[in-house]
């Protein structure tokens, strides 16, 4: 079974955040592998380990889009253990929207040949979109599940279950599929001394829009259907109001909350 898993170098949340230039890009200077897919990572692991890991010819594939920086994001997947990691990259892909970023993705894809699975995780935690799953699924041709909560495989299908707020269906599919997974399907694993120390002889390829046969019109600012025409700073919270009980600190939170439309 060979999967492709795809994996993104976000902004930490420990931080702030910040745009940059005229595109109000993200600032990328403190990123980390994105947290949901790493749940999408672990899914993988699981499949082809239950099918005799990569000495029985599996293979997981960590696939990121992005700067040099990101190439991160491929070595933290290679720890985890995914069996090898590509990272595509070039200048003319800045400031891809989902859209310029899935036509992209999928010619990745495409390039590295006949593959049985797709997973990526629920979102990016930077844009929080949802949109790449889908769209991959589109310009690839292929089924696609999002938001599974499980996932098998057994054989050429892949089944899988929807978890909504007041039930849930199972769902099932042909392979290859594209599937996207949310982070209530399993618990990723913490990459061991072992998985790093095995992740430096695996190998990372590096890609550039030429390679997969990608017009750089087609992605970056000019392919992108959206842009961003402003941005600012969110304003500084203000202090909240404190009521000192008195005797009539009722009132006075009954007064509050009238003024504010609550009641």
């Amino acid at each position: 079974m060979k999967i492709v898993v795809l994996v993104k170098h976000v902004p930490d949340a420990q931080f702030d955040r910040h745009l940059n230039g005229e595109g109000n890009t993200a600032d990328r200077d403190e990123s980390i592998l994105s947290e949901l897919d790493e749940y999408a990572l672990e899914a993988a692991l699981q499949l082809v380990e239950a099918r005799g890991g990569s000495k029985a010819g599996n293979q997981v594939i960590a696939l990121s889009m992005g700067p040099a920086g990101a190439v991160n994001a491929v070595k933290k997947s290679l720890q985890m253990g995914a069996t090898e990691g590509v990272h595509l990259t070039d200048d003319a892909l800045a400031g891809s929207d989902a859209a310029a970023t899935s036509l992209a993705l999928a010619a990745a894809v495409r390039h590295l040949g006949d593959v049985d699975l797709v997973i990526t995780g629920m979102a990016s935690t930077d844009g929080e979109t949802s949109l790449v799953p889908a769209q991959l699924a589109e310009r690839l041709g292929l089924p696609q599940v999002t938001f599974a909560s499980t996932l098998e495989v057994d054989g050429g299908r892949l089944t899988a279950r929807r978890d909504a707020d007041t039930s849930s269906e199972t769902v099932e599919a042909p392979l290859p599929a594209v599937v996207s997974v949310t982070d209530q399907i399993n618990e990723p694993r913490y990459p061991n001394f072992k998985g790093i120390i095995a992740a430096k002889r695996k190998s990372i390829s590096t890609l550039s829009l030429a390679d997969i046969g990608v017009d750089p019109a087609q992605v970056g600012f000019a392919g992108s259907w959206t842009t961003v025409t402003s941005a600012e700073e969110r304003p500084p919270r203000t202090a909240g109001t404190i009521i000192t009980d008195e005797g009539d600190a009722g009132i006075k939170l009954v007064d509050f909350l009238a003024a504010q439309k609550l009641l």
